[in-house]
């Protein structure tokens, strides 16, 4: 086996875990907040924090990175992510709740770029997509873990049992990663302020070259926690009338779709090339499945219905992987650094404010206006898109 993959093995480990515990209240909003004493609405609101969190820690661990390495900030945020993970267990509240997913976005927050990070400095360029494909795809698996399994977990043991076993994923990894993971070399060059990066990334970010891909971002993996990671699961338990079991296998079918996704799309463009028409189109066709999912409900869709839908979702959704492709076609290659961390900031801090809008309109029309707060918000995104492009 090649020397790279066990420590990319061990640090996507984190990514994995960070995709299951995102994820978890698909599947478990309803005893979630019924325990914590407050709205699935409300609930909407706290794990929504997550993003927020994670996207407020990207520059600081992006600097970070650079500055002591892979190994260390590897092991600090999986270590932030085990204190998150036991508060959320123990939460009495939903104030200790939202205290845990704040711990947790933090802990979060670098689960992806520190094997994105280690891999670009440990393998060849040319094969770097590659090993970038399957961090990918290894940390989507995670999904997996909280459709069925942690379904029947949170049916048999109750939500606290399903934070508990995601914290055996991050036990696993604070061993793997010191056995595996080589001190990586740092980027030289002199130090820089937090400040000073932080404003470099959104100059680079509001430019008007990036606007419209940073407008696509921004919506992009909101409607992915929005469909897979809050409402899909509730839609089907309290409209459709399903189990939670049940529920979490359609679930796993959209979460398959996101594993294979990312590979199928580079594939696609590799063939067919029209990188932008696949990225914008990809994401008006999911906000068309997301809508043809509400329909479902008054029109008596069968359950295998459902779930045909959601795996189309899940494989147009995955198109997303092109706006890093697009990205690096748009920016110096001296500037792909930040440019990045400004991309990751709009992903996850755009999931943060849809789903928070995602729970005003669950208040005001139910969970299919909470579900459509997403496919708007993909229209929305695609024609800014389409419109700063051409500009």
């Amino acid at each position: 086996m090649n020397p790279v993959a066990w420590p990319l093995l061990a640090l996507t480990l984190g990514h994995m875990f960070s995709n299951a515990i995102r994820t978890l209240p698909a599947v478990a909003s309803d005893v979630l907040a019924r325990d914590l004493a407050i709205t699935p609405e409300a609930l909407a609101g706290i794990t929504g924090a997550f993003p927020a969190a994670f996207a407020a820690a990207m520059i600081p661990v992006g600097v970070a990175l650079d500055r002591w390495g892979v190994k260390p900030v590897s092991l600090a945020l999986l270590a932030i992510a085990a204190v998150g993970t036991v508060i959320a267990a123990l939460a009495p509240s939903a104030s200790t709740m939202l205290l845990a997913q704040c711990v947790l976005g933090v802990g979060c927050s670098g689960m992806m770029m520190c094997p994105m990070t280690y891999a670009a400095r440990a393998v060849p360029q040319e094969r770097f997509s590659v090993w970038a494909g399957l961090i990918q795809g290894v940390g989507n698996s995670g999904m997996i873990l909280s459709a069925s399994p942690l379904a029947w977990l949170v049916e048999a043991h109750g939500w606290r049992a399903a934070f508990l076993a995601c914290l055996a994923i991050l036990a696993i990894a604070l061993v793997a990663v010191p056995l595996t993971v080589r001190k990586d070399r740092q980027q030289a060059g002199p130090a820089r302020s937090i400040w000073q990066d932080a404003k470099e990334v959104m100059a680079i970010a509001l430019s008007p070259r990036l606007r419209g891909l940073m407008a696509l971002a921004f919506c992009s993996f909101g409607a992915v926690l929005g469909v897979r990671g809050l409402w899909g699961g509730p839609w089907l338990m309290e409209v459709k009338g399903m189990g939670r079991v049940a529920a979490g296998n359609l679930l796993l079918g959209v979460t398959f779709a996101l594993v294979i996704g990312p590979a199928f799309a580079g594939w696609v463009v590799s063939r067919v090339g029209h990188l932008r028409l696949l990225l914008v189109g990809g994401h008006l066709v999911a906000a068309g499945l997301i809508v043809a999912f509400v329909a479902g409900g008054p029109l008596g869709f069968p359950a295998w219905l459902d779930g045909v839908i959601l795996t189309a979702f899940g494989l147009s959704i995955a198109f997303q992987i092109l706006c890093f492709a697009l990205l690096r076609n748009l920016v110096k290659p001296e500037e792909a650094g930040r440019a990045l961390s400004a991309q990751n900031i709009f992903f996850f801090g755009g999931a943060a404010v849809l789903q928070g809008v995602s729970g005003i309109s669950a208040t005001l029309g139910g969970v299919a206006a909470a579900l459509l707060t997403f496919a708007a918000a993909l229209v929305i995104a695609s024609a800014l898109f389409l419109r700063w492009q051409r500009a």
